[in-house]
């Protein structure tokens, strides 16, 4: 067997066996880790089982008692907690029934983590702020690039406040993840804020892909409807990097081993920061940077074009100057911008009604289009049309930048997102040039 999973049904499967007891298990799943002394104890994954058994036409569940709330977030499965292997075989005997654990569905998703910085303590970077809010209407990804002490880090531990809230069918997917990873809260069965996964770039490949002896999510997937933050990012491994090129397209992970293959849900949005340079100052107006352009450009070459080219927002992050750092005014609240995003989010919503899964990879991605940053080139071409002026202004920008088809494509989703965010059911000449200019520039 793989798991302890398979300890309580094995030792039931013993008891039929053997005719100790009499009982109709076909339509029933047993879940369980069976101590030495018969007590059945806490088993890692059992929500993603529950939607299995739920999915495979099921209609009743026995899992450990301590497990029985994680287990009831799936509907339609009778729940039995089970303390001990004597007390689930006198249940089947009909000698000492066991009452189905019943609780209640409410959903009530957390607005913002208490760990997330409100963006109006955030003093200036207003431009950087702006990229936030367009990246969070439609999940893009972004890069930060700028010296060091310029707000990169408080900026990203920001975006939380601005994320919209979770539904309750993104709720389960991501709990889903940590039930099998063994990382859901003490106080809940159920994640009910966005991720935010913050990996030191020290971590191996395995933690931030995902792998092991018997592959376990790794960050990649742990951000799963969130914020995979990725700070000081050439400092990563680079195969590690090169490895999340795949489910930045994707949005899926899979680890093949000699046993088989898994595959692992990854609909994450990258959020990354990265100094110019080696001594962090090239091209800073105050400090004096100490590389030779050679060190630069091979500084800023640790971050492979490939993957550059699936980060849909460049932006540069300035040190602030004095008078914005010790001035009393604040920026706008974080509860407004979000207010902003869920329109946007509610406009994409309602144009992705009823298209499935993103380019037909099933299951995986744990439902159908909701954001633009989701959509594939079939999806860009039906919804991110544009006029005579914006193809004349995007073939331009493409010539000179020497852009890609897949930034191309890019440009095209965040002018979209722009758009939304302007409640404009086109696309704009001037939600394309903002767009644009989100593209990378030549630093060196």
């Amino acid at each position: 067997k793989e798991g302890p999973a398979y300890d309580l049904p094995m030792a039931v499967g013993l008891l039929l066996a053997s005719e100790q007891i009499n009982a109709d298990l076909s339509r029933a799943l047993i879940i369980g880790e069976l101590s030495l002394d018969g007590v059945v104890r806490h088993t890692n994954g059992v929500l993603p089982m529950a939607a299995l058994a739920r999915q495979s036409g099921l209609t009743t569940l026995f899992v450990p008692a301590t497990d029985a709330p994680e287990a009831a977030l799936i509907p339609g499965l009778d729940i039995y907690p089970i303390e001990t292997l004597f007390a689930l075989a006198a249940h089947l005997q009909g000698l000492q029934p066991i009452a189905p654990y019943r609780a209640a569905h409410d959903f009530t998703p957390e607005t913002a983590p208490s760990y997330a910085t409100d963006f109006a303590e955030v003093r200036g970077q207003e431009h950087v702020k702006r990229a936030l809010e367009v990246a969070a209407a439609g999940q893009h990804n972004v890069i930060m690039v700028g010296p060091p002490g310029a707000g990169k880090t408080l900026l990203a531990r920001s975006l939380p406040s601005i994320l919209p809230n979770l539904t309750l069918e993104e709720a389960l997917e991501v709990t889903r993840i940590y039930s099998v990873n063994d990382m859901l809260p003490s106080d809940s069965p159920l994640i009910r804020h966005r991720p935010f996964r913050a990996p030191h770039h020290t971590i191996s490949h395995a933690g931030l892909v995902g792998g092991g002896r018997w592959p376990h999510p790794g960050e990649i997937s742990l951000a799963h409807r969130g914020v995979l933050f990725l700070d000081e990012l050439p400092e990563f491994d680079a195969r590690s990097l090169e490895v999340m090129r795949q489910p930045l397209e994707d949005k899926i992970v899979s680890i093949a081993r000699a046993a088989g293959s898994l595959t692992f849900p990854a609909n994450f949005q990258l959020v990354a920061a990265m100094n110019p340079c080696q001594c962090g100052y090239h091209g800073d107006p105050v400090r004096e940077c100490t590389c030779s352009l050679t060190q630069v450009m091979r500084y800023q070459k640790r971050i492979s074009g490939p993957l550059l080219d699936r980060i849909d927002i460049h932006i540069e992050v300035p040190r602030v100057d004095y008078e914005k750092l010790a001035g009393d005014r604040l920026g706008e609240t974080s509860a407004k911008i979000r207010e902003r995003v869920e329109r946007a989010r509610e406009r994409q919503r309602a144009r992705f009604a009823g298209k499935g899964d993103h380019e037909g990879k099933g299951d995986h991605t744990g439902s159908a289009l909701q954001a633009n940053g989701d959509m594939g080139p079939a999806e860009v071409r039906q919804y991110c049309v544009i006029d005579d002026t914006g193809k004349s202004l995007l073939r331009a920008a493409m010539q000179q930048m020497q852009m890609s088809a897949r930034a191309f494509h890019r440009i095209l989703k965040l002018a979209r997102t722009i758009a939304d965010l302007a409640d404009c059911d086109k696309i704009e000449t001037p939600h394309l040039a903002e767009a644009i200019q989100y593209r990378p520039r030549r630093t060196a």
